[in-house]
């Protein structure tokens, strides 16, 4: 068999080609179906989003200098330090951000997700309110008795300063001297000689 001139292509086995390619997407399929089950594992239970039972410290480090060199850990180093995440934020917006933000949330065991209220724990929560109402009233009825006997008692202290005061003036007039008679003659009652009142 001779080849014909015009015939100088190369030939290519489709058959061949295909099953190479079938194997590859095979093999494609495995890899990434094995990627995922390594990826997922067991699903880890996160709790759902709660608020902070505790106050977020911004103001400890306000207005003080601190000296930092290599050998500071860094936890003492300049800025805000979350032990949780092992980092430190340098201003106290961010250091926000950060605590509020996913990673964080993530390192303390919470999901992102919020727990749905039901109508029952929205009347609890009213309750709750309502309850803490009362006793601040309470609080500020009491306080405010407080603080208007305390005005009472300066009140009646100040009262009683003026009175000794006026005596003290009737005192200090009742046993100067009349004037003599050449102070009167010149116009003046004294010579200066006398204490002055405070």
């Amino acid at each position: 068999m001779s080849m014909r001139p015009d015939d100088h292509r190369r030939k290519w086995d489709k058959e061949e080609y295909e099953k190479l390619a079938e194997e590859r997407i095979k093999e494609e399929k495995l890899l990434k179906d094995e990627g995922e089950n390594r990826k997922k594992g067991p699903p880890v239970k996160r709790e759902l989003l709660k608020t902070r039972e505790y106050k977020v410290d911004l103001d400890s480090k306000l207005g003080k200098s601190i000296v930092i060199n290599k050998n500071t850990p860094t936890s003492q180093s300049g800025g805000y330090y979350c032990n949780v995440c092992d980092c430190v934020v340098k201003d106290s917006i961010n250091f926000l951000d950060h605590i509020n933000g996913k990673k964080h949330q993530r390192n303390l065991g919470m999901s992102m997700k919020v727990e749905r209220s039901s109508l029952d724990s929205v009347k609890k929560r009213f309750e709750q309110n309502k309850k803490k109402m009362e006793e601040k009233k309470k609080d500020y009825d009491m306080a405010s008795r407080l603080q208007e006997l305390a005005e009472e008692e300066e009140k009646l202290k100040e009262y009683r300063r003026e009175k000794k005061k006026e005596k003290r003036k009737i005192e200090e007039v009742s046993k100067e001297e009349p004037p003599s008679e050449l102070a009167s003659i010149m116009g003046f009652s004294g010579f200066g000689g006398s204490k002055k009142s405070k």
